[in-house]
């Protein structure tokens, strides 16, 4: 490659790739030991080429991680989401959860990940116990109205619902031989059998 190309960046990264190719390098590094110039190596661009898509280092945070709490904000915002039997209403969101996870598994992976280190951070920590506060209200709906064991407390139904669909991250993989929807009805046989008010 030439001075001029290296200077320019070599075509063949759009906003989209370069996220990619970022989101994965946070993951395998951890945030803040990942830097422009180590992106730059992995996209084989020029610095100056990300930051044509990208002002800073914690913008790719920041796209990265809105992307997956956008996509499970969305699910509850959903009509399915707020309004009918608040059984319907979680189950709704738990399967609408598994399908973002799904789509943006290397995003969810990383918003599982940060710690509130940076403001980009802290704000998605914040919208994580905003979703996690709406699922805990709509569980005690689900247990006012009979339809969810009261024995156990709100927060920990909560706590264990979303770490079990959080935990495919672990082991999910999208070449295997189970799609989206079949691994939400999966979750949900399990989850919402368990919480079942018998």
């Amino acid at each position: 490659m030439s001075d001029v190309e290296q200077r320019r960046g070599r075509p063949g990264y759009d906003r989209a790739g370069i996220l990619a190719v970022a989101v994965a390098t946070f993951i395998e590094h951890g945030y803040d030991a990942t830097s422009i110039a180590l992106l730059a190596e992995r996209l084989g661009l020029s610095k100056s080429a990300i930051y044509h898509h990208f002002a800073s280092k914690e913008a790719l945070l920041a796209a990265a991680l809105d992307a997956a709490l956008g996509g499970l904000e969305a699910v509850v915002s959903e009509s399915e989401a707020v309004g009918g039997p608040a059984e319907d209403r979680l189950a709704h969101v738990l399967r609408g959860a598994v399908h973002v996870l799904v789509a943006r598994l290397p995003e969810v992976t990383l918003l599982l990940r940060v710690r509130g280190n940076t403001a980009v951070e802290r704000d998605a920590v914040r919208r994580r116990r905003d979703f996690d506060r709406a699922m805990q209200a709509l569980v005690v709906e689900a247990q006012d109205a009979g339809a969810v064991r009261a024995d156990v407390d709100a927060r920990i139904v909560e706590r264990l619902l979303f770490g079990m669909v959080n935990s495919l991250v672990e082991w999910y993989r999208p070449d295997g031989p189970e799609g989206a929807a079949r691994l939400a009805d999966d979750v949900l046989a399990v989850a919402l059998d368990g919480i079942r008010a018998r």
